[in-house]
């Protein structure tokens, strides 16, 4: 595998890494009524995400290795 697509997928695989991160941890929606807060996440998106973050990484490292 040629050196330069095993750079952009392993920087595409953080991105989405991280990416998948931060929408598992930033709430989608917020509703504040006086001292009531009600906060509300569907986190199914961000593990989708972070998975084929993971699979990009993988090829990166590991496609194109002679055995």
């Amino acid at each position: 595998m040629n050196k330069t697509v095993k750079m952009i997928l392993m920087v595409v695989g953080v991105v989405l890494v991280g990416y998948g991160i931060y929408t598992m941890v930033a709430p989608e929606a917020s509703v504040s009524v006086g001292s009531l807060n009600v906060e509300a996440q569907d986190n199914k998106n961000s593990y989708i995400t972070i998975a084929l973050g993971i699979v990009a990484l993988a090829i990166g490292f590991l496609g194109g290795k002679k055995a």
